[in-house]
């Protein structure tokens, strides 16, 4: 299985985008699609554009990845409280 991030594609140099997630710029291969501009929003996975998504599917996507990010966050606060001896 594999994951890919939406990322928004800032600067276009030759093959290569600068993109954005959350504030982190990635350099991205293009390799693999045609017609993407600056202001595009990609699916990045090891390094490569994917595919093309609207900022709608975008923005959807990086909602989705906060609130698990939200709920992982919860439950490790859960455990921490409850300590690991009770599981023996």
């Amino acid at each position: 299985m594999c994951l890919s991030i939406p990322a928004k594609v800032e600067k276009i140099e030759g093959e290569y985008a600068e993109v954005t997630v959350g504030g982190v710029t990635y350099k991205a291969g293009l390799q693999l699609l045609d017609d993407v501009k600056p202001g595009d929003y990609i699916l990045l996975h090891a390094g490569f554009a994917l595919q093309k998504i609207s900022d709608k599917e975008a923005r959807e996507t990086l909602l989705l990845f906060q609130e698990l990010d939200a709920l992982n966050e919860q439950t490790d606060a859960q455990e921490k409280g409850h300590g690991h001896d009770d599981l023996m």
